[in-house]
């Protein structure tokens, strides 16, 4: 796929291949968004996950930014959950167990003893239907939908759920998630795309900004307390641009609960508005990530976890800190935090959620 190094610009297109096939035979495409500026945004229907994204410099040279693997096999044999949309439930949920409506819920404790992302098969972990791929007026859009049975992983009532990708000629990469459901559930959807600006090497010297006055503390398996906590005078506060790694090795509780950042962010915005939740600048290339989203919070993770055993995409070696994720989306536990904003959903309502990736230079 081209989509490293390219300056060339065009018209507005679509181009779709082959990625695989899964372990049970299962067909696997990859499809790529081109706009008319040179960008390009490369997704495969196993899990929604995209597999490449290119951004410009501040020389106008674009190349890929997020981390991932080169063919289907790495993503089948990943739980990192590299580029994936993430669902039903998003985070973790405490001991994979929640009450809904007088009843308790137990789901797949794929994080021993919680739940999260979804379970031991989310919807990162299935091949989703490509109901469409064509250019519009916002941009070549691709498509997607996933029935989710009533039971799956635990959760209850038949969930369908779309997600459609769209790259608009502004060099942003939209995602539009929806869901209904027959039976009340909760839903927390997201995206989990890895970055790194520069290409290679850690994002500790990423400038990121965050527009929050608040976290919410975890336990030592990273569940939130229930507090919500101002981030003033702490190693959290990204209220001004600063460095990634200025602050993660400070003697800090919660950056050692977390082994670093890994932690929800209260965004301060109007409930269900659209508003920008973070901005990070690599100060070397110039490239500038601007993340937009209607949910009420943002998870932003240092990539703690990768060691280095992950090789990726041209051989790279993910090591420490070698990307970051910024996850917007409800709180985590929500289901079991009464004061923590609602993940419910009830048949007859459309959960909705709108993830707008921006790149610029500067």
């Amino acid at each position: 796929m081209p989509v490293a190094n390219s300056t060339g610009t065009g018209q507005s297109r679509i181009s779709r291949e082959p990625f695989g096939c899964t372990a049970s035979g299962t067909a696997v495409e990859r499809v790529t968004l081109h706009n008319s500026r040179g960008m390009q945004a490369s997704i495969t229907n196993y899990g929604g996950i995209v597999t490449a994204l290119t951004a410009p410099d501040h020389r106008g040279r674009y190349a890929d930014v997020v981390l991932g693997y080169d063919s289907l096999a790495g993503y089948l044999g990943d739980d990192g959950y590299f580029g994936a949309l993430i669902g039903r439930c998003g985070n973790r949920i405490a001991q994979g167990r929640f009450r809904l409506d007088g009843r308790e819920y137990t789901l797949a404790a794929n994080n021993a003893p919680h739940s999260l992302h979804g379970g031991a098969v989310g919807f990162d972990k299935v091949v989703w239907t490509v109901v469409g791929a064509a250019v519009g007026p916002g941009g070549p859009t691709l498509s997607l939908a996933y029935f989710s049975p009533d039971g799956e992983e635990g959760y209850p009532g038949n969930l369908r759920v779309t997600a459609d990708y769209t790259l608009t000629e502004s060099n942003a990469l939209r995602l539009d998630l929806a869901a209904t459901t027959d039976r009340a559930t909760v839903v927390n959807m997201t995206q989990h795309s890895y970055f790194n600006l520069r290409g290679r090497g850690d994002i500790l010297g990423h400038v990121l900004q965050i527009d929050a006055d608040y976290f919410t503390p975890v336990d030592d398996t990273l569940i939130p307390t229930g507090e919500i906590r101002s981030v003033e005078g702490t190693p959290f506060d990204f209220r001004t641009p600063t460095a990634i790694g200025a602050r993660i090795a400070s003697p800090d509780e919660q950056l050692a609960q977390g082994h670093g950042y890994d932690h929800n962010w209260i965004i301060r915005k109007a409930p269900g508005t659209l508003a920008v939740h973070a901005t990070v600048h690599e100060p070397q290339t110039g490239r500038v990530l601007e993340v937009s989203s209607s949910a009420p919070g943002l998870q932003f993770y240092s990539g703690n976890v990768l060691d280095g055993t992950q090789t990726g995409k041209g051989g790279a070696t993910y090591g420490p800190r070698s990307g970051f994720a910024l996850e917007p989306q409800h709180f985590p536990d929500a289901p079991n935090h009464p004061h923590f904003p609602s993940v419910v959903l009830h048949p007859g309502s459309v959960y909705r959620h709108t993830i707008v990736h921006r790149f610029y230079k500067r």
